[in-house]
């Protein structure tokens, strides 16, 4: 039996991206058979294809290539390997860090499976679990939102700003949601977001400093980097807080501290999710609670759109050209 499956045997735009069959691979010891139901598209999974982190330490292994992108999907099990126990074969379940997620199948560990109650649509439970916990993380620990804090959020209209925006109004916190087009506005206002300013038409700074009355916000979360940079330190109160976790439009240029200092004492930071996870993978009650927040209407996973596995590349372009506003899908 064969399995289908993107792979890449080139760094490249969304075209380098192939449709493969593969001989359907026998669980080992410990793992699982997954038939997959939905692959998330993240903007990691851009980055690697562009070779954008070959030459940066940190992603050196995960950049080698052939590449079997995406690591985050759902979907059912379908056949254990020796010893497995803690899932039973159709088992709806959700995963991440299991690479070659575009795919019909995907070999895992059984201890990285995140069962996905009956109640939650499988769709949405495969653009939750790291964006989700990053969100959660970069609110409540990267720069813990207090009550009444202005925050800035880039990308506002996109999967993990979205969840960023929920997250930061869960703790009181008044966001100022980022987005590049008058379309997208909408989507970070569903979120929560008190202001949004389009950056296609206006200055992302001077209108964040307008909106708080010239004091600026106390954090920027940014995930866009080298375009945004300026703009977001420009936009903070003395003392605030630029948290950057991504790179969308290149890594950040070096940094004259000084410039902190002139701006007023700002704090930067280069916010990593594992630096702040020291728990077994998966967080299965923090997921959980995720679920409960899902059902409560507290958190909302907006799929904008979904893809057949053979229009990878189609998707790619999509969410690379800032088409989308909420996570996209491949479907097997």
């Amino acid at each position: 039996m064969t399995m289908k499956i993107i792979r890449q045997h080139a760094y490249g735009g969304p075209e380098v991206l192939e449709l493969e069959d593969l001989e359907l691979p026998e669980p080992g010891p410990g793992e699982v058979l997954l038939r997959t139901h939905a692959a998330a598209i993240t903007f990691f999974d851009i980055l690697n294809r562009r070779g954008d982190l070959k030459k940066r330490d940190y992603y050196k292994a995960d950049a080698e290539l052939p590449l079997e992108p995406g690591y985050q999907g759902s979907g059912h099990v379908e056949a254990l390997g020796p010893g497995v126990t803690e899932v039973a074969v159709g088992d709806r379940v959700a995963w991440a860090l299991a690479a070659g997620s575009y795919a019909s199948h995907v070999i895992a560990p059984a201890k990285v499976l995140i069962p996905v109650p009956d109640d939650i649509d499988l769709g949405e439970a495969a653009g939750l679990p790291v964006q989700s916990l990053l969100a959660y993380k970069l609110t409540h620990e990267g720069y813990p939102v207090a009550e009444g804090d202005w925050c800035l959020v880039q990308s506002a209209a996109g999967g993990v700003g979205q969840l960023v925006t929920q997250f930061a109004t869960m703790r009181g916190g008044r966001v100022i949601g980022v987005v590049s087009t008058e379309e997208k506005a909408a989507w970070a206002k569903a979120a929560g977001a008190e202001e949004v300013i389009v950056s296609a038409t206006a200055d992302f700074a001077a209108e964040a400093r307008r909106i708080t009355g010239g004091k600026g916000v106390q954090v920027v979360y940014d995930a866009v980097g080298k375009d945004t940079f300026e703009g977001s330190l420009d936009s903070l109160a003395p003392r605030g807080y630029l948290v950057n976790y991504g790179q969308a439009s290149g890594f950040i240029p070096p940094l004259d501290l000084m410039a902190l200092n002139d701006k007023g004492s700002l704090y930067v930071t280069r916010f990593c999710l594992p630096h702040f996870f020291e728990e077994d993978w998966p967080p299965q009650q923090f997921l959980a609670r995720c679920f409960q927040w899902m059902r409560e209407g507290k958190l909302t996973v907006r799929i904008d759109s979904t893809y057949p596995l053979g229009r990878a590349a189609d998707a790619h372009a999509a969410v690379e050209g800032r088409r989308t506003s909420g996570r996209v899908l491949l479907l097997p």
